[in-house]
């Protein structure tokens, strides 16, 4: 197990820096200056004077190599140091800090909305016996990751905001703000985890020891529930990497449509301004969520199915 953990701490900052130089390269290509978009918003490019245009490029390294800038900003994010965001001269950081936790919250509650709903929609269609509510059932997943992200989010707002006003449509103000947001990041999230689940129970209940297990007596939702959802539940944690950055990439979308503060408003605003060193910590935040919560579904496998902690390299001394 330490061996594994290693190898997987070692697999993870191979992964940061492979993101973090991809996206400094992507980065450079673009076209446009990041000072210039940066004065072009405030109105004050006109007339600026080149002194002081030439020590702000001097103060994010963007008058030296490219080589020179991608050293310059790997050293700093070894340091644990982002630098200062472009348009706002603020620590990146801050920035960061500040916006991870409505994110963290929202995501979350969008994690547990998706994975309940997701789960007893699965559960509910492979138990039934009646045909046209099996089926009924098992097409509603598709619809749900078919359906845009943000079209889901203005209708919940148009239902449940502006004529019911049940919730609010903007803002972080308490738990109440959360709800049509996860809303709308659990939909497409749930069809996911319900479409995948659904089709490993299938194939679980056709196991020879299922019959066994039903010829013994086993009630059928005991079987469902005991025997068919273990095995059937080992893709889905494997999937689990995948829905987290659906939920990522989701609330990009969410938080703009419902006007929240978050990361993904953070990345929106950090794009359209190319806020370079703002964009390199998004992405270097993102591959470590990735990296974390692979690692932690690495240790929770022993404990749904003991075989995979058991399982070891086969040597040649071994197969001889």
């Amino acid at each position: 197990m330490t061996r594994r953990l290693i190898s997987r701490l070692g697999q993870g900052l191979f992964v940061l820096w492979a993101a973090f130089t991809i996206t400094f390269v992507i980065l450079y290509l673009l076209p446009s200056d990041p000072v210039e978009i940066m004065l072009n918003s405030g109105g004050d490019a006109v007339g600026m004077d080149p002194a002081v245009v030439a020590a702000l490029r001097a103060e994010y390294h963007l008058d030296s190599s490219p080589l020179v800038q991608y050293l310059y900003a790997l050293w700093d994010v070894v340091r644990g140091d982002f630098g200062r965001s472009i348009p706002t001269n603020e620590p990146v950081t801050t920035l960061i800090a500040d916006a991870l936790p409505d994110t963290i919250a929202l995501t979350a509650l969008a994690f547990v909305l998706a994975v309940v709903f997701g789960g007893a929609l699965a559960l509910a269609a492979t138990y039934t016996s009646i045909a046209w509510l099996r089926q009924l059932l098992l097409s509603l997943p598709p619809v749900g990751v078919s359906v845009p992200t943000f079209w889901i989010g203005l209708v919940l707002l148009q239902v449940f905001s502006f004529r019911t006003a049940l919730f609010p449509s903007t803002g972080n103000t308490g738990f109440a703000s959360l709800v049509l947001p996860a809303a709308t990041l659990a939909i497409p999230t749930g069809a996911i985890v319900a479409q995948l689940l659904a089709k490993n129970l299938r194939t679980t209940w056709a196991q020879p020891y299922i019959d066994t297990a039903a010829a013994k007596g086993v009630s059928r939702s005991k079987i469902q529930l005991s025997h068919a959802l273990r095995n059937a539940a080992i893709p889905v944690l494997t999937m689990i990497g995948i829905i987290v950055g659906n939920l990522l990439a989701g609330a990009v979308v969410v938080e703009t449509v419902f006007s929240r503060r978050g990361i993904g408003r953070l990345t929106e605003e950090a794009v359209s301004a190319q806020d370079i060193p703002m964009i390199l910590g998004l992405v270097v935040l993102a591959a470590a969520i990735f990296g974390v919560v692979n690692l932690i579904i690495d240790l929770i496998y022993p404990l749904v199915d003991p075989r995979l902690g058991r399982v070891r390299p086969v040597h040649l001394q071994d197969a001889s």
